[in-house]
């Protein structure tokens, strides 16, 4: 048996966000009837990823759980946010050509730096489901992560389950 659906969720601008979606895989297993098999919980933006991670308990000054900023932190060594014009070769000037035409601003496409986080951290999860429930561990939860900080815009969580 195969059960999908999506929600949406809602990210702002200037900051990576972070959705914890943990309670709608629950409520979408729980709707599927599936009891044993795989859920997968996927973005088909690309400036977005998946991941399963433990929920840090405590928080940032930014806001974000710990380690949600420290995975920030990090990745602001290894691909810094797009703060300006050249910094990394995307956009050029056929991908901003392509964005005025279809109403988007040049900064919309200035967000390199989320293509290539999402490219490294991957756009889905899959999570085992045994006997109706998701096999994250004792503290695992799924977080929906945007890092696209252009603006602030709704986003697709999508979920597929698969199994009997």
């Amino acid at each position: 048996m195969v059960y999908k659906e999506s929600f949406k969720v809602q990210s702002n601008d200037k900051v990576c966000t972070f959705h914890n979606v943990t309670a709608g895989a629950k409520e979408a297993l729980a709707r599927s009837g599936i009891k044993n098999g795989i859920l997968v919980v996927y973005s088909h933006h690309t400036t977005c990823a998946v991941i399963t991670q433990e929920c840090a308990f405590d928080m940032s000054m930014t806001g974000l759980e710990t380690l949600q900023q420290d995975l920030v932190e990090v990745f602001e060594n290894i691909v810094p946010t797009q703060r300006k014009e050249g910094m990394y070769l995307h956009p050029g000037p056929k991908a901003l050509k392509f964005a005025e035409e279809h109403d988007e601003d040049a900064r919309g496409c200035h967000n390199t730096d989320a293509h290539l986080r999402s490219s490294i951290i991957g756009r889905s999860e899959t999570i085992v489901v045994d006997d109706g429930q998701m096999d994250l561990g004792e503290f695992g939860f799924i977080y929906f992560i945007d890092f696209d900080q252009t603006r602030a815009r709704q986003r697709t969580v999508q979920i597929m389950i698969i199994g009997e």
